[in-house]
């Protein structure tokens, strides 16, 4: 599949997508958001892609929305309503599918280029990495899914400081925040990222898959409702092939094998 404002790579059964605007500091446009959904549900019907990396190209990861594009519009209510439309398609794809996604954050994310770091399963980013909201600074409101997980991942305060005010926050803030997972020097940012999705796509796909359903319900259940439907997703991963494979590993001493 051939694609206008990304690339799609495989390494293995690691799909790596990367944004690919350098010039225009990997904003969001109409055909970036279209290209995202797309990709997303090209990783997602390939059995073969058990992890997802998504980066970006050149020295930014996203500057958010490409305000060139929304300033050109005759009809910036019809063009906003359409972009974001796609791009939150997009991202329910990515936060949904069940193989695991890893944001490898480069330079800077704002805007929605937050909401893209904030729905991946794990984040990590180069230690000169500056994140920023950036909605309101120019009398915008956010979108791209920040006023969803950001209250979830960092709180409802700091997220509303980060909102209101748009300073920067630095990598390891972020990191410490509770919005990255880790941080590393620039140079080895894509080098780390790989190991670890190198490691996710080699691990028991059918129990990570399980394990974000399960934290996606936990938002809407109860604590006996979770708790239940815990009991019947442990059995029934246990009885898979997948699940005595890792039982019978772990008691042989042996390193499982999940493909």
């Amino acid at each position: 599949m051939s694609y206008e404002t990304l690339r799609v790579e495989k390494h293995g059964a690691v799909a790596v997508i990367t944004l690919d605007r350098p010039d225009a500091g990997n904003s969001l446009n109409l055909p970036m958001a279209e290209d995202l959904f797309r990709a997303g549900l090209e990783c997602e019907a390939d059995s073969d892609v058990r992890c997802v990396l998504l980066t970006a190209a050149g020295k930014v990861f996203c500057f958010g929305g490409d305000l060139k594009s929304i300033a050109d519009q005759d009809n910036p209510a019809g063009f906003l309503n359409e972009l974001t439309a796609k791009l939150h398609a997009a991202i329910s794809v990515f936060n949904r599918m069940p193989a695991p996604v890893i944001a490898a954050v480069n330079g800077a994310a704002a805007g929605a280029g937050v909401g893209l770091l904030a729905m991946a399963d794990l984040a990590m980013a180069a230690e000169d990495t500056r994140i920023s909201l950036a909605y309101t600074g120019v009398a915008l409101t956010p979108d791209g899914s920040t006023t969803y997980f950001l209250p979830r991942l960092i709180g409802r305060r700091r997220t509303l400081e980060l909102m209101l005010t748009n300073r920067p926050l630095r990598a390891e803030e972020a990191c410490n925040w509770g919005l990255l997972n880790r941080v590393v020097p620039g140079a080895q940012l894509m080098e780390e990222a790989m190991a670890l999705a190198q490691k996710l796509a080699a691990g028991p796909a059918g129990a990570f898959a399980a394990t974000k359903r399960l934290l996606h319900s936990s938002d809407d259940n109860s604590l006996e409702s979770q708790m239940a439907l815990e009991g019947r997703t442990i059995a029934a991963q246990g009885s898979s092939a997948e699940g005595r494979e890792g039982v019978r590993a772990f008691l042989q001493k042996r390193e499982p094998d999940y493909r």
